[in-house]
């Protein structure tokens, strides 16, 4: 018998299967995200970073305002998750329709879907950004919440987005970007750079490690997408970061010790990249932009409209 998507795992992306799989995701998400796997946004300068929850609602408020698209539209999650992001845009009258190359995680968030009655409104199911199974033209908007870094190839998956979006459709890519590895800050040791290069293929993030700055927008511009708009939210996030910093900091000084640094990407992960994040050498970027043409502003209907290729 033929296997469903969410129990397989794909060769390809078993990295980044494998990472969310871990008790130290599941675990550390779940108690400190409640599930939710990207930053909260803070104003700039807050020290006490609760309650968690209302900065990772606000950060999804960002990234719905800054897709500027009326209720009704149809929206690509490329990068569920559980599903918090998409019903979050739900909740605000956009009809999304998500993936995720996880299968746990697509099953998850349907579920979530189904728990809370809004099929009529989002729609989660296992898929790859790379390969989308959607026809052209099929979407007035799309995103992605920190997911392109786990992208292997981000040209063509940023080549697919824009194939699915109807003309004058509107694109957020909510990622990072560093600094060349080859050339890091004057206070930014060589060490900390390896660390952060072995959090990100601990993690699965092949595209993390290729965005230097620049890249990712020089990949919209070569795609065709115009009118592309970046701004810098390091300051809005580094309030989560901050903390995931103080909370790993005494436990990975024992992972260390102990030489276990590979089974706690995350405990390392918070350290190395608070590190990193102080001495100038990442950013949180928000890039926004929209494909060519004239996009009907009234909306376009349910989620269920939106068609499959095959």
């Amino acid at each position: 018998m033929t296997k469903k998507p969410y129990e397989l795992l794909v060769p390809e992306y078993s990295s980044t299967q494998s990472y969310y799989d871990t008790w130290e995701s599941r675990i550390g998400y779940y108690t400190l995200l409640g599930g939710t796997r990207h930053f909260g946004y803070y104003d700039p300068g807050t020290l006490w970073p609760f309650p968690l929850s209302t900065a990772l609602r606000r950060m999804e408020d960002h990234l719905y305002e800054s897709l500027d698209l009326p209720p009704g539209s149809k929206v690509l999650d490329a990068g569920c998750g559980v599903g918090h992001v998409a019903l979050h845009l739900a909740d605000k009258g956009l009809n999304v329709e998500a993936i995720d190359i996880t299968p746990n995680h697509a099953l998850w968030a349907q579920q979530e879907v189904e728990r809370r009655g809004m099929q009529d409104k989002v729609r989660a199911q296992w898929g790859d950004y790379h390969k989308l199974e959607f026809d052209s033209q099929s979407f007035d908007g799309a995103y992605t919440m920190e997911t392109l870094v786990h992208s292997s190839d981000p040209a063509k998956a940023v080549s697919e987005i824009y194939r699915v979006l109807k003309p004058g459709g509107h694109i957020v890519f909510h990622e990072y970007d560093h600094i060349d590895a080859t050339k890091p800050p004057p206070d930014c040791p060589p060490d900390l750079v390896e660390a952060v290069v072995r959090v990100n293929t601990r993690s699965g993030m092949p595209g993390n490690q290729l965005f230097d700055r620049g890249v990712l927008q020089r990949i919209m511009e070569e795609q065709g997408f115009v009118d592309i708009t970046s701004r810098d939210l390091t300051q809005n996030m580094r309030p989560l970061m901050r903390l995931f910093y103080v909370i790993a900091y005494f436990p990975y000084l024992l992972i260390c010790f102990l030489g276990l640094q590979a089974w706690f990407v995350n405990t390392e992960g918070g350290v190395q990249g608070y590190r990193a994040l102080r001495r100038g050498y990442w950013r949180y970027m928000v890039l926004t932009a929209r494909k060519p043409g004239k996009l009907d502003r009234e909306g376009s209907g349910e989620v269920d409209g939106v068609r499959h290729r095959g």
